[in-house]
């Protein structure tokens, strides 16, 4: 393959890779401002936040895709009265089973670390948003 064929297939390879690959988790567990749960922290991420929205998916799950950055923005918004989590069902699967997870997207409202409320599959933002502020009493 001559050069410049190359550089055009390594430039399109790295476009795939940033738009499939999921984000890496960076040393903060925070990412744009929503907490990324893993085994070591799950835990203590639970008991830690009275409020806690735990969004489970995966990578490969197009809705979970398609959910992100709904649960991005909503996160900007609940700032300081609400918290919010992602947790990769392929890379945690212990915790996934641990709560019975068997389709994807799927959301679990935690008070005080006790589940509160659940949605599997991807709501519209008007009506996500309805139920954060009905589950955690937030007026609207």
């Amino acid at each position: 393959m001559n050069d410049e064929l190359w550089k055009i297939r390594e430039k399109k390879l790295e476009e795939l890779r940033k738009r499939f690959d999921p984000p890496k988790p960076v040393e903060d567990p925070l990412h744009g401002g929503i907490i990324i749960l893993n085994k070591e922290n799950f835990s203590h991420i639970l008991h830690t936040h009275p409020r806690l929205i735990v969004d489970f998916w995966a990578p490969w799950c197009g809705p979970c895709r398609m959910l992100a950055p709904v649960i991005e923005s909503l996160s900007a918004e609940f700032a300081g009265r609400v918290s919010f989590a992602k947790c990769n069902t392929d890379e945690n699967q212990q915790i996934a089973y641990q709560f019975g997870i068997s389709a994807i997207p799927t959301l679990f409202f935690f008070i005080q670390g006790e589940v509160a409320h659940q949605i599997a599959g991807v709501l519209p933002r008007p009506q996500l948003e309805q139920q954060i502020r009905d589950v955690f009493q937030i007026p609207g």
